[in-house]
């Protein structure tokens, strides 16, 4: 092995072990992911809420989608979680953690907050694009992340990806489809979402 590859390689670890903790934005298979545009932070360029923050686009469909479900669906059987859930999917590992946007968890399998990550799996996860940096991993991403959160027993994950207007469905032993996003889409219980009309009300 050449003295120039041992240096780089010796540069590459240094500057991960450089990369603060809280850059961190999830751990997958041991694997840290971290925010968008993280290296801007570790430069200085941008502050660490830059990267953290949701674009109001985001933030806007989080919470019509939030408020949505709140009228929709029985509050005595569920309860819906929102603002980046940490969810350990694997709780014998807790170095496996991922965050969600929306997370709708039965309240049978949910008997108190611990003031922890979520162990229990929910029904329903609803993802609104991704503050992840994908720059090694690209859009393996979501297929990944996807697999991880049907294996672990959610039973259905739904991708909304705003610069495409289309949202993703996945379920466990299904075809996973992709539609536009102002066509219904089933939630739970019969409960659908437009996010096209959604966003219009």
């Amino acid at each position: 092995m050449s003295v120039t590859v041992k240096t780089e390689r010796k540069k590459k670890s240094k500057q991960k072990k450089s990369i603060p903790n809280y850059l961190v934005y999830e751990v997958i298979d041991g694997k840290k992911i971290y925010y968008r545009d993280y290296k801007k932070v570790v430069s200085g360029e941008l502050e660490p809420e830059a990267v953290m923050g949701s674009s109001d686009l985001q933030g806007w469909i989080i919470s019509t989608v939030v408020g949505f479900l709140f009228k929709s669906l029985d509050s005595k059987k569920y309860m819906i979680m929102s603002g980046e859930v940490g969810y350990h999917y694997n709780p014998a590992k807790k170095r496996n953690w991922v965050n969600l946007d929306i997370a709708i968890v039965s309240k049978e399998k949910l008997k108190k907050p611990e003031g922890s990550y979520l162990k229990v799996p929910p029904e329903v996860v609803i993802e609104v694009d991704t503050k992840a940096d994908l720059s090694e991993m690209k859009d393996e991403y979501y297929i990944l992340k996807t697999n991880k959160l049907l294996k672990s027993g959610v039973k259905k994950v739904i991708w909304i990806f705003t610069k495409y207007k289309k949202v993703m469905i996945a379920q466990e032993d299904k075809d996973w489809l992709i539609t536009d996003w102002n066509k219904d889409v089933e939630v739970m219980d019969n409960i659908y979402i437009n996010i096209e009309n959604l966003l219009k009300d």
